[in-house]
């Protein structure tokens, strides 16, 4: 597990920003598919497909290939939609996520306890 500094993510926002917001617009385009590709797998039995199909799938592979690279510097992927992410990050001696989401300031200001989620933040 990769520890963050509060800089170190800082630094990084600038440049997971614009993933999270393909990611969220993409996360958006599958949903509105959904229905569409749930009835097109009913139907793959019967050589059916999907008006679509090769966008979904584009979609979905894009959606896979950001999460990874996310997963890869060490950064945890909480909410596509919101795109909410953590940095795990050492205080007090123990370890600790450093929150953030689109939206917000372009620094990271909260924090909260492994376990206790975006309800638990509380101020750096």
């Amino acid at each position: 597990m990769k520890i963050f500094t509060v800089q170190e993510a800082n630094a990084l926002l600038p440049i997971i920003v614009p993933k999270l917001r393909t990611l969220k617009n993409r996360y958006a385009l599958i949903n509105s598919m959904r229905h569409s590709a749930k009835a097109a797998a009913v139907a793959s039995e019967f050589g059916g497909g999907m008006e679509g199909g090769s966008n979904y799938v584009r979609n979905l592979y894009e959606i896979g290939r950001i999460t990874t690279e996310l997963n890869d510097l060490g950064i945890q992927l909480k909410d596509y939609t919101r795109g909410l992410i953590d940095f795990p990050s050492l205080r007090e001696g123990r370890i600790v996520l450093l929150c953030w989401q689109l939206g917000e300031n372009e620094q990271i200001e909260w924090w909260h306890e492994q376990d206790g989620g975006f309800a638990g933040r509380k101020p750096l």
